[in-house]
């Protein structure tokens, strides 16, 4: 009893889901969808042929019927009356015999065991005249009063209306019941009423109906088997086309679609194929330009180094002795001092970006604690915030748990974001908080200083873009240190996010997975902050690969 119980679960499930499936190929086949919707159009066109064809061989059938039906009855009414004419019956029982023998006549010349004979209401009372008889049976009341009125208000016509018969078993079948008037000597006027059965038409038109249903579904499954075949003679090509483009969006540059023939599909082949080769070309060339630029920067900044190392040597003997200097070479001294330390930090730069541009990143993760880690940075960057009148305060109500990271590289993303927030924090304090949750670990660096509207902010993390170029850069940055920082939270499957607001300051949120293998899907920290206005607040991801609040 169970194994059965659990094989009607499987098949009403199988059901349940059919509606889907149907679904799903209907959005995803395209030969599906015009094979349907052929067959369902000439369903419609079959069936409205089919329906006025069965409605007219039916009216055929009923007219043909009907014809024949009352040609029959007028002729037995006829012969019957010329019998009742041609007697001299007097009596009572003369009459009843001569009424008999007009029956049997009817039936005669009618073919129908169906006759009502009713003597006409509001004669003179007569003792001669034969009682009504019907062989109707349970038919009897079919015959109307409408249909009794018309016969009795109108001697020497014929009368009929379409009526349902119905066996002695209860079987029901259509007929026409035919009235007129019969004059019967000494007895007064009678009704007649004779019934014809419609079986034979009612047999004829159902098998007509179910020969053209027949029909009918033979020919809209020959329609979509046409169609079908047809259908895919097209659709196959531009199967191939679609699959032979993924293959191209997905990197296979070599891949081709074959040419076949002389028509329209094999221009559309031959056309994709030159589009292929000419992108396929301009991607090569971009791809040689772009190796070209990496290399002659990696290869620059590599030659700069020696020089420049002699330049620092010889720049450092001068700063030493500077104090010996006239005043305007001790400022000469010192200028080089600063300006050869800052081309220092852009050749390092340099050489960072240039080996995240060629792939060669290789992350050197440990367990690290990001408390810890920012506490020292912190620490690192006090005297450089209390130059600048910026009180460095942390807070960290999570975080406290080791996370796997390259501890090098989250520490320069923090300076970069905690010396940025310093020179743009107007004096005002700079918050670093740190918090966790079961499956990622964030820190963010938030500031009170001037902000940035939302187009800076979608510019933020270029390369060399500052947001006021007019505005002197007090802390020696290169301009590629938020670049950098971005893709250091990239090589770590993490996000680097920003919230600025003109008046408000800026917050910079840094999400990193916990472990090495970990997806992120909520940040423990939130984004805008908690102190944003919530009227002219905005919030914008910068270059990530995705975002969430």
């Amino acid at each position: 009893m169970a194994a059965r119980s659990g094989v009607t679960g499987f098949g009403w499930r199988s059901w349940r889901s059919w509606p889907r499936q149907i679904v799903s190929t209907w959005r995803s086949s395209l030969q599906f969808r015009t094979v349907g919707i052929t067959v369902l159009l000439s369903g419609v066109a079959i069936a409205l042929v089919g329906v006025y064809m069965s409605v007219s061989i039916g009216n055929d059938l009923f007219q043909s019927r009907l014809n024949q039906v009352l040609l029959e009855s007028n002729r037995a009414t006829t012969a019957a009356q010329g019998i009742l004419n041609s007697s001299d019956a007097a009596d009572r029982v003369q009459v009843q015999t001569l009424l008999g023998s007009a029956r049997t006549q009817v039936t005669a010349a009618s073919s129908s065991r169906l006759i009502a004979v009713f003597r006409v209401p509001g004669q003179e009372a007569s003792t001669v005249a034969p009682q009504d008889f019907s062989t109707f049976g349970a038919s009897t009341g079919v015959i109307s009063s409408d249909l009794r009125g018309a016969v009795r208000g109108n001697s020497g016509e014929q009368f009929w209306q379409s009526v349902t018969l119905s066996t002695d078993e209860g079987t029901q079948f259509p007929g026409v019941v035919v009235g007129s008037q019969l004059t019967v000597p000494v007895a007064g006027q009678y009704e007649l009423y004779i019934g014809y059965s419609l079986q034979d038409a009612e047999a004829t038109l159902l098998f007509v109906q179910q020969t053209l249903g027949v029909a009918g579904i033979a020919l809209m499954l020959l329609i979509g088997a046409v169609t079908w075949i047809v259908v895919r003679f097209v659709v196959t090509p531009l199967r191939v086309a679609a699959e032979t483009s993924q293959k191209l969006a997905s990197g296979d540059l070599a891949v081709r679609i074959p040419e076949k023939g002389e028509d329209v599909i094999a221009t559309l082949a031959r056309s994709f194929n030159g589009m292929a080769d000419s992108l396929q070309s301009q991607i090569k060339e971009l791809a040689d330009l772009s190796e070209m630029q990496q290399r002659f920067v990696s290869d620059v900044s590599h030659e700069l180094r020696t020089p420049l190392t002699t330049i620092r040597l010889a720049g450092d003997v001068l700063y030493d002795q500077r104090a010996s200097f006239p005043p305007a070479t001790e400022r000469t001294a010192e200028l080089l001092h600063t300006q050869v330390e800052r081309f220092e930090l852009l050749l390092s730069d340099l050489l960072e970006i240039s080996r995240y541009d060629a792939g060669s990143v290789q992350l050197e993760s440990e367990p690290t604690n990001l408390v810890h880690l920012v506490q020292d940075t912190i620490e690192g960057m006090r005297s450089l915030g209390e130059s600048k009148g910026t009180d460095l305060r942390l807070v960290a109500p999570g975080g406290h748990l080791d996370a796997d990271v390259d501890p090098r590289r989250i520490r320069r993303i923090l300076n970069n974001l905690i010396g940025n927030a310093i020179e743009h924090g107007e004096g005002k304090p700079v918050v670093v908080s740190v918090d966790s949750n079961a499956g990622a670990v964030a820190l963010s660096v938030r500031d009170y200083g001037l902000g940035m509207t939302e187009a800076e902010v979608a510019h933020v993390f270029d390369r060399f873009w500052r947001a006021d170029p007019s505005r002197r850069r007090t802390i020696g940055g290169t301009g590629l240190g938020l670049a950098i920082s971005l893709e250091d939270a990239n090589a770590h499957r993490g996000l680097l996010q920003v919230w600025s607001s003109p008046g408000q300051g800026s917050c910079f949120r840094l999400t990193l997975p916990r472990g090495t293998s970990g997806e992120l899907v909520s940040s423990p920290l939130p984004l805008p902050p908690a102190d944003a206005h919530p009227v002219v607040a905005g919030f914008a991801p910068g270059t990530t690969k995705g975002h969430y609040a």
